[in-house]
């Protein structure tokens, strides 16, 4: 078997979390790889709704395993708070969770070493999350960081006291900065303890021989492909790698294993915090986007940024993973508005390019395609066919741009609400 990979084509908050639970009856295990709690998916169906940041989608299936992978960074404390709010919701989380070893842990201080980071920067701030998950994947990296693994080892106390308290050092050095961790330190190391009710796992064994016993996967993405840390629009990216590339790193398999590789990207552009947005609207198409659209980020609850469609920017991460098929969220937002535009070129220091460029502090203007809106209420369609002509014209001059399908069409934010094709 092939494992199959779901991930977001913009800037994030695309509806990953919605597209993963209504794939999920067809896979036997949904897998995370890269990111940590800076994620949010959103899930609604039967009347509830849910947002998971660190726990794979798949949870509410009760026959799919869910497997945290190396890739990703935990933060203990709001992991044991989302398993208390869906064990209160009636899933059994200890039955369908699996943590790989190779995890790395977010401490109380990487933290603090954001917030002081993030303050340093002052006018040229990333937009960061403020979740420790930048000054993690630094000591990942720089090969001192703190992994699930470590966690039922007898040295564990010891190793986290020498991280913590090279953190303080380095906290030092940040004139004016002040904090204490004492309370959430306490509720940190309560929550270790959470953790180590969860099955520790070599996760790529784990992965790998499942392909091999022909049990289904589906590799479950964060944030957004915009953001990856070498593609995107450095150097206001999160600290992993977002593409599809990610998938084997983040859970230990082989390019090889990769089969279908599902798109998401919404019928317009979002991006939460500072960074480049070449369709940004900043009138009252901006606004009524954000306020139909309800977008505010599940994570941090800050306003996102709205504009139209870039279908350059779509094409540039089609190409870097390999999409199969694409899948078009919140096409419902766009039911009261008349007309349309798309980008489909930029002039980028007065050069018409249909690249993504390498400067994102260039002068970007969007070159645009103008459509006419369908002006109507598609919530209650459920067949492709009924749908207007318009957004038919829109859907599928996407598809001859990106030379890919879009196999599934959202008009809404239910399970119900997803049209397959």
């Amino acid at each position: 078997m092939k494992l199959d990979v779901v991930l977001g084509l913009q800037w994030g908050d695309e509806g990953k979390g919605k597209v993963v639970d209504v794939l999920t009856p067809n896979y036997n295990c949904i897998a995370r790889f890269q990111g940590g709690p800076n994620a949010g998916h959103s899930l609604h169906f039967e009347g509830k709704s849910f947002v998971l940041h660190t726990i794979p989608s798949g949870v509410f299936r009760p026959n799919a395993t869910n497997i945290i992978g190396n890739g990703v960074v935990i933060d203990p404390v709001i992991f044991a708070k989302e398993i208390a709010g869906l064990e209160a919701a009636g899933v059994n989380c200890i039955e369908r969770i699996r943590i790989a070893k190779k995890a790395h842990l977010i401490l109380p201080t990487h933290r603090m070493l954001d917030a002081a980071s993030e303050a340093a920067k002052g006018k040229s701030k990333i937009g960061s999350t403020l979740k420790g998950i930048g000054p993690t994947y630094m000591d990942k990296t720089g090969r001192n960081g703190l992994r699930v693994g470590d966690i039922i080892s007898p040295e564990f106390a010891e190793r986290y006291e020498t991280l913590k308290n090279k953190h303080i050092g380095l906290l030092s050095t940040y004139e004016g900065f002040e904090y204490d961790i004492t309370d959430y330190e306490k509720e940190w190391l309560a929550a270790i303890d959470i953790l180590r009710q969860f099955p520790i796992i070599e996760s790529e064994y784990v992965v790998n021989e499942m392909l091999l016993g022909g049990e289904t996967i589906l590799a479950e993405g964060a944030q957004g492909s915009l953001l990856d840390i070498d593609f995107g629009s450095y150097p206001f990216v999160t600290s992993s790698n977002t593409i599809c590339a990610g998938a084997c790193t983040g859970l230990g398999i082989a390019p090889r294993s990769i089969g279908e590789v599902f798109g998401i990207f919404k019928a317009y552009c979002t991006r939460v915090g500072s960074g480049p947005f070449p369709t940004e609207l900043f009138d009252a198409d901006g606004d009524a986007m954000c306020t139909i659209g309800r977008e505010f980020g599940s994570t941090t609850g800050r306003r996102r940024r709205c504009g139209w469609l870039d279908l350059v920017a779509l094409k540039y991460t089609v190409m870097l993973n390999g999409v199969s098929q694409l899948i078009m969220m919140k096409a419902d937002v766009l039911n009261s508005f008349s007309e349309l535009k798309v980008a489909i070129a930029y002039r980028v220091n007065g050069v018409l390019t249909d690249e993504f460029p390498f400067e994102t502090g260039a002068e970007i203007e969007p070159v645009y395609r103008v459509f006419k809106g369908w002006n109507c209420d598609i919530n209650h369609i459920r067949n492709y066919e009924d749908f207007p002509t318009e957004l038919k014209d829109y859907v599928e001059f996407i598809e001859e741009q990106t030379g890919v399908p879009i196999n599934i069409v959202s008009v809404g934010p239910d399970r119900a609400e997803t049209i397959i094709r």
